[in-house]
């Protein structure tokens, strides 16, 4: 696997990947993950990485400075030591140096690659290119999806919708609608009064929470929004903010304009096989209304701590929602998504009843089953070099 992005760089694509290489290595299948070495102000790495991790030197990218690139060179020393029978499959993670990267290695070594799209650049892609029209930041970023995808042998979607979109550019490889799904320690009962009490949050407050990149393209600027509305229906509510990113400024300074620095907490990252866990659990609600995401693991995270989800249905959070027991999809609507809100908050059985099909919604997301179907479709472009094109999400 080769990536310009992974742990400590909290985000969708170092879960995904982490999720996958696990389940595949207890499958008993040998995966080594390329990824960038991330530095400490004193210069020490960073990271307590699991073994077959190979970090290599990486640059910052610019107006993002939580991501790195692999740098070219080093990349390109360290795959020279690669010989043809040490390798039957590459799948490349990013669509940058990564990318091109695992093309020109799998063309070295006669091997098939297959690369996953985590991210609908096109909506967001204008946000880190100020000064160029988000029309042409969107017709470029189709462009290089086009490209990137007709390079590889297969191309994996974490959605249906994600798929759709794909083959709306163009795309005609063969294309695998394949979740990452949850492990087995994101079942585990998360402690919600020890949240509340780590961060001073009163046992009866109603809190929503968000979890995820702090960035443009998530959509909180709507949440906040939202926010204004529903304190005028519950008063003391308090929204979590957990994550970080580019955006974290521009939503502080929103914040303060719109009055609610009572009514926020913005907490940064959490440890994932724990305090994100407690998170989820102390929250009554937890809202989402994101425009881009490729799949939405955060919902189903939610679901199994028991947490009722109030959400919009756009993208790949539709596969997430679709016949969800434990989700409430409502419009992006300010008011109309407060009123959702609020009736989740101040209804007891309602939360009771929501929170007990939403563990049964998140059983479906096994990440085991998952790591099954990517291993049989890595069988299916060694043998082949077509994958087979199976769109079928957990059912």
């Amino acid at each position: 696997m080769l990536s310009d992005v992974f742990f400590p760089r909290v985000n969708g694509v170092s879960t995904s990947i982490q999720t996958f290489r696990s389940d595949l290595q207890a499958l008993g299948h040998k995966v080594t993950l390329v990824a960038p070495e991330y530095l400490s102000a004193t210069g020490s790495s960073l990271g307590d990485d699991p073994l077959d991790t190979v970090r290599l030197p990486s640059r910052g990218v610019p107006r993002d400075p939580e991501d790195r690139l692999l740098k070219w060179r080093p990349l390109m020393r360290w795959a020279e030591s690669l010989r043809p029978d040490d390798v039957d499959v590459i799948h490349i993670q990013t669509p940058f140096v990564a990318h091109y990267a695992g093309v020109k290695l799998a063309r070295r070594l006669g091997c098939p690659v297959v690369e996953t799209y985590h991210t609908y650049f096109e909506h967001y892609l204008h946000h880190y290119v100020p000064g160029i029209p988000a029309p042409l930041t969107r017709a470029l970023a189709r462009r290089m999806t086009v490209s990137q995808c007709h390079a590889v042998q297969a191309v994996v979607s974490p959605s249906r919708q994600m798929a759709d979109a794909l083959r709306d550019y163009g795309v005609r490889t063969p294309i695998e609608v394949l979740p990452t799904g949850l492990p087995a320690t994101a079942f585990g009962a998360g402690n919600g009064a020890a949240f509340r009490a780590q961060f001073g949050i009163p046992a009866q407050r109603p809190v929503a929470t968000f979890v995820g990149r702090v960035a443009h393209e998530k959509n909180i600027d709507f949440l906040l929004q939202m926010l204004v509305e529903l304190r005028r229906l519950v008063p003391d509510v308090l929204l979590v903010i957990a994550g970080e990113g580019p955006a974290e400024a521009h939503l502080r300074a929103l914040t303060a304009k719109l009055g609610l620095g009572s009514s926020v907490l913005f907490i940064g990252y959490l440890e994932r096989t724990r305090g994100l866990l407690d998170c989820y659990r102390a929250a009554d609600a937890f809202v989402f209304a994101s425009r881009t995401e490729t799949q939405g693991l955060v919902l189903i995270e939610a679901m199994a701590q028991g947490t009722p989800v109030v959400s919009t249905a756009v993208m790949g959070t539709v596969d997430v929602l679709s016949g969800a027991g434990g989700a409430v999809v409502v419009p992006e609507e300010t008011t109309a998504f407060a009123a959702t809100v609020a009736g989740v908050l101040r209804d007891p059985q309602r939360r009771e009843e929501l929170s007990h099909r939403a563990r049964e919604d998140a059983v479906r997301w096994s990440s085991r089953l998952m790591a099954e179907r990517l291993a049989r479709l890595y069988e299916g472009v060694i043998e082949s070099d077509v994958a087979p094109s199976r769109e079928v999400a957990p059912s």
